[in-house]
């Protein structure tokens, strides 16, 4: 074709330039609706695999898609690493069953295949990879196979295999998520329970509200602090007028008495139930009665708050003042004591008007610092992962795996995030600045992946017997993701929003996490992915290198 002529030259002089047509390509294939559902960010995958197709020059160098997938488990890593090791202590056990048997079921039916059509061992592990759209199950694979001068030239069939399944692997977890939502009429818009470890609940971002509150109650004996705890109220008392005393803060060691007017700011169903308790509703609101305190919003900035629990800052001595929402992204949280801040946290403050300058200081308000990646434990973070990925982790019986590019960052990410800081080393990043980096990240792997895969799947897709191994790879792609839904929803009862996370851990696939963040409109996916990848993750390296010495020959 004439226009291959002047394209594919420009392709192959600038691959700066076919990086960024892939990305924006996507980004018009991602903006595409059907059925009122879109791609998003996974529409670079598919504008990888049509310009990878039509130009083979387009191909972007290797070291694309491999920077895009350790900055993308990095920072995954980094923001759920407290999530991850949490979720251990609130039904971990399942989500380690739920995902080994589904990946269990995986592996039986490509043994099962093998019986059947006794397709090469090679296209098998291939089909296995791609199907669930692992990486570093491929690479462990290959590595195994070129490490021996008597299978080297095996490792084509196993790239092959993998392409050619790899776009079904997305493809196909989509479809069944979409039909699996309309089946069961899942609908995103209601709140969702979700406790994160910081240890306060995340509701969407305007849900708190604010009331003011007529004690009448006479027996009430317990302090506060004990009121929240005993019956898990999820309001923070802010504003106290008790008799002709001016208005002040409350503070968790006071008893309420007949006759206070108290402030509270929390969600709908934590007000109502501290009013019922307490008293009733008063028809004048403590914030519109004239006060020496005053509010503050300020974005925590300070990297020697990083990590600190807000008990730890000690607020009441230190200015009189008192924390009364917290928000992260586009998220709330009702705070307690336990809660850990984060970098890029806006914080709501409650404290006299004189000390308010002294409080922004102490939690920075810089945009400019939210902005900057402290480059020394980040580089650092990243060189120790990739250090550790290379490390070869012998088997029984004989043999080794490494955990690779994805596996050694997302471990050591998952540490630190939640270590979160040592001495004056701050781990974590910024709330936008992770954001924005994982969403770069996940960009390169998608157009790297797509463009190199692009030919390979455009010259196999004509060979009828490669209809056989896309509808083989397929069959696995949908019956893992209907069985991993079915059994999280049905059975488990995990709530949709986390679960398509997880079934995005389960594939291992950030296109796929793209798609469940578009579908549900918040960032509650992340939580589950991190939960699951990294046991998927490792499960997929193992099982792919088990079962190709399962089906080899001896």
């Amino acid at each position: 074709m004439p226009y291959r002529n002047v394209i594919d030259p420009l392709l192959a002089a600038s691959p700066l330039l076919a990086l960024f047509l892939v990305a924006a390509l996507g980004n018009l294939f991602g903006r595409l609706r059907i059925a009122g559902a879109g791609l998003g960010i996974a529409g670079v995958l598919f504008a990888g695999l049509l310009v990878g197709g039509l130009f083979p020059s387009a191909a972007l160098p290797e070291i694309v898609y491999q920077l895009g997938l350790v900055l993308f488990v990095y920072t995954i890593g980094l923001s759920n690493g407290r999530l991850f090791f949490a979720s251990f202590k609130r039904g971990g056990g399942r989500t380690v069953a739920l995902t080994l048997g589904v990946l269990g079921i995986a592996g039986t039916m490509v043994y099962l295949t093998n019986l059947l059509l006794h397709l090469p061992t090679t296209r098998l592990i291939g089909i296995f990879c791609g199907s669930l759209t692992n990486t570093p199950a491929l690479a462990g694979v290959l590595e195994i196979l070129r490490t021996d001068p008597a299978t080297a030239n095996l490792a084509p069939s196993v790239v092959v295999g993998y392409s050619l399944c790899y776009p079904m692997g997305v493809a196909g977890m989509i479809l069944v998520v979409l039909a699996y939502q309309r089946l069961r009429s899942v609908r995103y818009d209601l709140p969702e329970t979700a406790v994160p470890s910081e240890g306060a609940r995340e509701v969407p971002a305007g849900q708190l509200t604010s009331k003011t509150i007529r004690v009448d109650r006479h027996d009430v004996t317990d302090t506060i602090q004990t009121l929240r705890e005993k019956y898990g109220w999820e309001v923070v008392f802010c504003r106290l007028k008790r008799g002709d005393d001016a208005i002040r803060l409350m503070h968790a060691e006071d008893v309420p008495q007949v006759g206070d007017l108290v402030s509270v700011i929390g969600t709908a169903d934590g007000i109502e139930e501290a009013t019922v308790f307490l008293g009733t509703l008063a028809e004048q609101s403590l914030l519109e009665t004239p006060s020496p305190l005053d509010y503050v919003r300020v974005f925590v900035s300070n990297p020697n708050l990083a990590g600190q629990t807000l008990a730890d800052l000690h607020l009441n001595d230190r200015f009189g003042a008192l924390i009364t929402r917290l928000r992260r992204g586009d998220v709330e949280f009702v705070p307690s004591g336990t809660f850990r801040l984060a970098l890029g946290d806006r914080v709501r403050v409650v404290a006299p008007r004189r000390n308010a300058d002294a409080v922004v200081r102490f939690f920075g308000d810089s945009y400019r610092h939210l902005s900057e990646v402290d480059i020394l434990t980040f580089g650092f973070g990243i060189a120790l992962g990739l250090l550790i990925g290379m490390i070869a982790l012998p088997l029984p019986g004989g043999g080794s795996i490494k955990l690779g590019l994805a596996g050694g960052p997302l471990i050591v990410a998952l540490i630190l995030g939640t270590v979160d800081r040592t001495g004056p080393f701050v781990w974590s990043l910024p709330y936008g600045t992770n954001l924005t980096l994982r969403q770069i990240g996940m960009v390169l792997f998608l157009a790297g992946v797509g463009t190199r895969s692009g030919q390979a799947f455009a010259a196999s897709i004509s060979d009828p017997r490669s209809l056989i191994v896309i509808a083989i790879g397929a069959l696995i792609t949908m019956t893992a993701a209907a069985l991993f839904l079915t059994v999280g929803d049905r059975l488990f009862r995990i709530p949709m929003r986390t679960l398509l996370g997880m079934l995005a851990g389960l594939q291992t696939q950030p296109a796929l996490l793209g798609f469940a963040i578009e579908q549900t409109k918040d960032d509650t996916p992340n939580a589950g992915y991190a939960a699951v990848y990294p046991i998927a993750t490792i499960g997929k390296i193992l099982l792919a290198q088990f079962l190709l010495r399962l089906l080899t020959p001896s």
